[in-house]
């Protein structure tokens, strides 16, 4: 049996270096476990680490691809997790553009059997960090606000919904009045433009309520307007750069408001979390994610031998929500 797969055998665009392969199969041995790959989400980190920008370098030939969902089609003789049939994710750091995926029955995840493929394709990144953002840095009670910049994107919508769940309150800072509407359909307390002026108003809608958490996936000038927004004590949470300008600390904020700043990569929590913990995780989003209150928007579903459409579309500013691979 042979099964094919996107990869990279140098790094550099996309456009130029992604190959359609095949591969042949074998069978799985001791505690690998393979899956038929169904679905598999395009994602900012997916395309650099194509290009060789990621936080993480790439070591030629690889398969990209960071997240994405399967069926068990095969167990080797010591597996004892998993079964032929289960639905699960990847917990791999990348690989997962591919028909077939064989590893070791620990780098899966257990998910519902009547889970929705594609939503549970999205399910590893954007959710699990807007879960982390909200749940490792402070006890928000409800009715606290939090804030958050490029709250359009994927974390950033996951991150309202789940707010909204937990009863907190958000000021959502974004760079386009047409997004005010979607956003706050998601449950997104308060929607401005990530200005100045946006800050203002922002601070006019909080009155002398405390703000102890914000998100941060920009950098530069925008970083900036959140740690204006915090405050005394406040925590500020780095996840992405976007601007890719450096976050730069003005002094007073500091010095006057003593404020924390922390960093986060969901990939590094992903590899030194237990078991338990991983699942006190995936449990409660996944279940969200059947009761329909998480859901990732959806631009389109591109059959694996249409990729660089795919990737093309995936760059592009004008999407609606995730372009997602079509394994089969």
């Amino acid at each position: 049996m042979t099964s094919r797969h996107l990869q990279f055998d140098r790094t550099g665009s996309p456009a130029e270096v992604l190959q359609l392969k095949e591969h042949t199969l074998t069978a799985p041995e001791g505690h690998e476990v393979r899956v038929r790959m169904r679905y598999a989400p395009v994602n900012p980190a997916d395309i650099n680490f194509i290009e060789g920008t990621y936080g993480r370098a790439a070591h030629p030939p690889c398969i990209p691809g960071h997240e994405g969902s399967g069926e068990v089609e095969a167990v080797g003789s010591a597996v004892t997790s998993l079964a032929k049939g289960d639905v699960v994710i990847p917990l791999l750091g990348t690989g997962c553009w591919t028909q077939h995926l064989t590893a070791a029955e620990h780098h899966f995840a257990k998910l519902p059997p009547q889970i929705d493929a594609v939503q549970a394709s999205m399910l590893r990144i954007n959710p699990v960090t807007a879960w982390a953002l909200l749940k490792h840095y402070t006890d928000l009670k409800p009715g606290s606000w939090v804030a958050q910049n490029a709250a359009n994107s994927g974390v950033g919508r996951a991150l309202i919904q789940l707010a909204h769940h937990f009863g907190l309150r958000t000021i959502n800072f974004v760079r386009r009045v047409e997004l005010f509407d979607e956003l706050k359909s998601l449950g997104a307390d308060a929607v401005v433009l990530d200005t100045d002026e946006g800050v203002a108003e922002a601070k006019k809608i909080i009155g002398s309520d405390p703000v102890r958490l914000a998100t941060n996936a920009v950098g530069g000038d925008s970083a900036i307007h959140l740690m204006d927004l915090l405050s005394p004590e406040g925590i500020h949470v780095t996840y992405g750069a976007m601007s890719r300008r450096s976050l730069k600390v003005p002094n007073k904020f500091l010095i006057f408001k003593n404020l924390q700043l922390h960093g986060l990569w969901i990939t590094k929590w992903f590899e030194k979390a237990s078991t338990p913990e991983l699942y006190e995780v995936l449990d409660p989003l996944t279940a969200l994610i059947e009761t329909g209150d998480l859901v990732t928007a959806i631009d389109e579903i591109v059959p694996l031998a249409d990729f660089n459409h795919a990737i093309t579309r995936a760059q592009e500013g004008s999407r609606s929500g995730k372009v997602i691979l079509d394994l089969a």
